[in-house]
């Protein structure tokens, strides 16, 4: 499906009000100063938002629902590590990428269990929720801090893909079809099992934290492809919710990534 009609919507969520450019993102690299070997220096307005939002060490409390809530002392995800980054330089800036500590606390350990499986291996985290939480446009939910984007990871002719992944807001509107294959390349195609992988030890931290995965967007004719991979079979055992009716524009919007809402173990 097109996503022209699409367009307008994009572009607003592309533009970040207040925001002068700055340098594009460079490749995933630590930024939690634990690192022994030397990485690329962040963009100076990227250390200087971070030095503005340290950690306070108090815990989180995620209010309301993933669509009608705040976030209290709210934690902001690393802009790099090891082997992941956030997507998109203004949105971080524009206070888009804090979620609630645990959460935080389980993705982390999560891309560190990742690294061990596939060293060499990038992961790219896309919108989490605003700093006190409450409505993100154009996001449904994402409102305390218990949502994230992740964008899906990518093969080109069966190897590892990145050449899409610094597009920054406009990835968001790439297109790919029931298969999984990008549209304007089909060379291109979405690691399913990689992606299924992430989710299965996502969710096995989430449960030392007390949350699991309550529900995960994902287009609906990519289901299939998904629940086909080794990790697939895995995952659909768990009985995780995936949802299973979408309105046009969110099901096509949800190819690029999938979207995951967190809750409390019961």
């Amino acid at each position: 499906m097109t996503r022209l009609k699409f367009l307008p919507l994009l572009l607003l969520f592309a533009s970040c009000e207040g925001q002068t450019q700055e340098q594009k993102q460079q490749p995933p690299a630590a930024d939690t100063g634990i690192a022994k070997k030397e990485t690329p220096q962040l963009p100076e307005a990227i250390s200087s938002y971070i030095a503005q939002n340290p950690d306070d060490g108090k815990p989180s409390q995620s209010a309301g629902t993933v669509s009608n809530g705040k976030l209290i002392n709210g934690k902001l995800m690393p802009y790099r590590g090891e082997n992941f980054s956030y997507f998109d330089q203004e949105s971080y800036l524009n206070s888009r990428a804090f979620v609630n500590g645990k959460v935080k606390l389980a993705v982390l350990e999560t891309y560190s269990a990742l690294q061990k499986e596939f060293p060499g291996r990038k992961f790219v985290i896309m919108e989490c929720s605003n700093k006190h939480g409450g409505p993100i446009f154009p996001h449904r939910t994402h409102q305390n801090g218990l949502s994230i984007d992740f964008m899906v990871p990518l093969l080109k002719d069966g190897k590892p893909y990145y050449g899409l992944d610094s597009l920054g807001a406009s990835h968001y509107g790439l297109d790919f079809d029931a298969e999984g294959k990008y549209t304007e390349d089909k060379s291109i195609s979405i690691d399913f099992e990689l992606a299924a992988r992430h989710m299965l030890l996502l969710e096995k931290e989430l449960r030392r934290q007390g949350l699991k995965i309550g529900k995960v967007i994902l287009k609906l004719e990519l289901k299939d492809e998904l629940f086909a991979t080794a990790s697939g079979k895995e995952l659909k055992k768990l009985g995780i919710y995936f949802a299973q009716n979408l309105d046009v524009l969110i099901n096509s919007l949800h190819d690029d990534h999938y979207h995951i809402d967190f809750e409390k173990v019961k």
